[in-house]
């Protein structure tokens, strides 16, 4: 029984080589072809394919909230990710939100059916030009994140996070129940601790530690 595929880019040409590619190939099915986000989507709810290979850059809704709303949705199709370029926090987001694979597209067409074979038996795909800026930026964030829980209380970090979301100090009181001096006691401390003078500097720092 051949495997059935949804592609999803916003290029028709690049769709039509896409489909060409893995029709040429024994044990594909193309099943849907899509040029946007929300085609995608509902494709996907609807074939329930094997494997989605879907670029990034798309109009309406963009891969990223692809895999954002899969994810919500509890949609569990394997992904690769197809995309001419990567910045590392997108990368570590399309790992973290349940891709299984990233093919940069200026590389042979055969590494994408080799990547899709390995993601169909159940493995990952990351070529070396990924893989390693991947692990360089996890190991980042997690040193960003070890930090972070070092310096500052459990309060305090909860009391950063929603700070950080742009509550205001009131706000983040309501939202926990105790009394607006207290947080900005707490957010005063917080402030010192990571040395940032602005609610600008919080967020960068924890957003750097991937927990906003």
């Amino acid at each position: 029984m051949s495997a059935r595929l949804v592609l999803a880019d916003d290029h028709p040409i690049v769709l039509d080589g896409l489909r060409r590619l893995f029709e040429a190939e024994p044990g594909w099915r193309v099943v849907a072809s899509c040029t946007d986000g929300e085609a995608t989507l509902q494709a996907v709810r609807e074939h329930r394919p094997d494997l989605l290979i879907l670029d990034l850059r798309m109009p309406r809704v963009g891969g990223l909230n692809v895999l954002r709303r899969m994810a919500e949705d509890g949609t569990a199709v394997p992904v690769i990710v197809l995309t001419a370029g990567l910045d590392n926090d997108d990368l570590v987001e399309v790992v973290r939100l349940g891709a299984r694979g990233v093919v940069l597209k200026d590389q042979a067409p055969g590494l994408l059916v080799e990547g899709a074979r390995a993601v169909l038996a159940g493995g990952r795909y990351l070529q070396k030009e990924v893989a390693g800026p991947l692990l360089d930026r996890l190991f980042a964030r997690e040193h960003a994140r070890e930090r972070l829980t070092r310096i500052l209380t459990a309060r305090e970090l909860e009391i950063a996070r929603l700070a950080a979301r742009g509550l205001r100090s009131k706000e983040v009181a309501a939202e926990l129940g105790i009394a607006e001096g207290t947080i900005k006691i707490h957010l005063h401390n917080v402030y010192q601790k990571l040395g940032v003078a602005s609610r600008v500097e919080l967020v960068n720092d924890l957003r750097e530690a991937g927990v906003t």
